[in-house]
């Protein structure tokens, strides 16, 4: 036998070399080597949990639970939203996951600590119960928009690219009214995509403190 066929092949040399990093004490190693598992551990770690958050912003995913598909979809797909002449559908997280990523991450909190337990215990899981809860959650959402100057809405539109010849002339006045106002998406167009408005709100309060 040749002293070259006495050698280990490519795949033995590189097993026993991977054997015995990972089997000999760590102060063998450098803080370089360390720091680069560190490193990769941490990129592994962070397209895991990005992923998460994809996979959980899609419509399907929103759709699992009973009560969205059941008692909300039904109004959003009434929406100018869902289906308009252009053929533009706005999803679940074009309206409610913000692109940055710190706030993003504050919705995704949010829904941990206070949406999925609610799923779980069917504070919304029959039609009475969400027609009850509607106006308060419609209202929480407006707020928040209000807050945020409907950050999401001018993820999609901009007063730049509005154009006078595709409004109406009331629509364009009032648009350029509200911007130099100061004003923002969902002074105006509350219940654009869930169906309801302030003034039905008010009709249902109105009919419960009758009752």
């Amino acid at each position: 036998m040749t002293e070259q066929e006495k050698r280990p092949n490519f795949i033995v040399r590189t097993w026993r070399w991977f054997w015995n990093l990972m089997t000999q004490p760590a102060a063998k190693f450098g803080a370089g080597f360390l720091v680069l598992i560190g490193i990769a551990v941490g990129i592994v770690g962070w397209q895991a949990k990005m992923g998460i958050v994809k996979a959980t912003s899609t419509t399907a995913f929103c759709l699992s639970c009973h009560e969205m598909e059941a008692y909300v979809m039904p109004a959003v797909a009434e929406g100018v939203h869902w289906n308009n002449a252009s053929g533009v559908r706005a999803e679940c997280k074009d309206c409610h996951v913000p692109e940055a990523y710190f706030p993003m991450m504050m919705v995704k909190i949010n829904a941990s600590l206070v949406e999925v337990p609610g799923h779980l215990t069917g504070k919304i899981g029959t039609q009475e119960k969400y027609d009850a809860y509607r106006p308060v959650m419609a209202e929480r959402v407006w707020d928040q928009m209000k807050a945020n100057e409907s950050r999401e809405c001018h993820s999609c539109h901009s007063w730049e690219a509005m154009s006078e010849d595709a409004q109406s002339r009331p629509a364009w006045v009032m648009h350029q009214r509200a911007q130099d106002q100061g004003q923002t998406c969902i002074d105006c167009h509350k219940g654009v995509a869930h169906g309801i408005t302030p003034r039905q709100i008010s009709e249902m309060r109105e009919a419960e403190e009758a009752e």
